[in-house]
């Protein structure tokens, strides 16, 4: 099954009223534990790949790691996806370099300045059978490349989401509505704004495709584990499942999930490792860290998401698209 967009995704999501995961990678356990998890849930997954990730990995090994995962996963549709690109260039390396989707981040830049960088990554990337998400509004925290101050953290305007989405012909949209990047996503009692989401799904044509960045839960046992076994990240705090299920349920068809992966990987290496000090093979630790993405994956599908067993009803709207 070779590379999708996600166009046939989120028209499927929005008929079941439930949300694609799009989780992000940098090396081959992260991507194992992900599609392995998709496998047996049989979910659609979107795997996507920040500025840091290229930078880390570089652009190359990670395609050719997603070949190998669309190779043994059999009939999964997976999109791969360019996650916060800060410029054209790099949407257009992307698109040039076999990604399916690409996401221009102009949130950065007046009104008008996002609408004509969008406007122009959406043409290149639409004569070349590619999808294009954008962003307006500013989330808070820092992830990777994102870094926003919290007062300088904008939400979303419904009227200009409308403007947005008319003048520059782009496939979804990120919107701001209170989750922020990072793993310390609230001081205070966690809020999203749903009546700002719900007056932004009212002036976007119908089923138009909303996306929540920033989305990940932070789940306690992780940051519990991270902390038992010598990390020091208290305080910590993400965006509860049940407002994702909700956000899904109001129209948010794409929730991104970075966060999470890193706590899962990060605290069942620190506990191997704890429990066994004489190990020093990195096959030993990082299975045990493959594994526990998996899980928290397989979780996140089922219980938050809602896409568990949705493949072959995508699958199906794919090869009927495809004639």
């Amino acid at each position: 099954m070779p590379l999708v967009t996600t166009k046939e995704m989120f028209k499927k999501a929005a008929e079941g009223k439930y949300a694609i995961g799009a989780f992000n990678v940098n090396n081959m356990e992260i991507i194992q534990g992900i599609v392995e998890a998709a496998k047996e849930e049989q979910a659609p997954l979107i795997l996507q790949v920040s500025a840091g990730a290229r930078k880390y990995a570089k652009h190359v090994y990670l395609v050719k790691l997603v070949e190998a995962a669309l190779e043994d996963s059999g009939d999964l549709p997976i999109a791969l996806h360019l996650d916060h690109g800060e410029d054209f260039e790099i949407c257009k390396t992307c698109i040039d370099g076999g990604f399916t989707s690409v996401m221009i981040d102009g949130s950065r830049l007046p009104f008008e300045e996002n609408i004509a960088l969008t406007k122009k990554v959406v043409e290149y990337a639409h004569e070349r059978g590619v999808v294009v998400e954008a962003e307006l509004g500013k989330l808070a925290g820092i992830e990777d490349n994102v870094k926003v101050a919290e007062h300088e953290a904008i939400f979303t305007d419904p009227d200009q989401a409308a403007e947005f989405v008319e003048r520059t012909g782009v496939d979804s949209l990120a919107v701001a509505i209170g989750t922020s990047h990072g793993a310390y996503k609230f001081k205070g009692e966690p809020r999203l704004d749903f009546e700002r989401l719900q007056r932004i799904v009212e002036k976007l044509p119908k089923d138009f495709p909303i996306v929540l960045h920033g989305a990940s839960s932070v789940l306690p046992e992780f940051v519990e584990m991270c902390n038992k076994y010598g990390g020091n990240i208290p305080g910590a705090k993400g965006v509860p499942e049940e407002m994702l299920r909700k956000a899904a349920e109001l129209g948010v068809r794409k929730i991104n999930i970075d966060t999470d992966l890193r706590l899962a990987m990060t605290a069942a290496i620190r506990k191997h490792l704890f429990e066994h000090p004489d190990h020093f093979d990195p096959r030993q630790y990082l299975k045990d860290g493959r594994e526990a993405i998996k899980e928290m994956v397989k979780h996140k599908l089922r219980n938050v998401l809602g896409c568990s067993g949705k493949a072959p009803e995508i699958l199906e709207e794919i090869k009927k698209n495809r004639g």
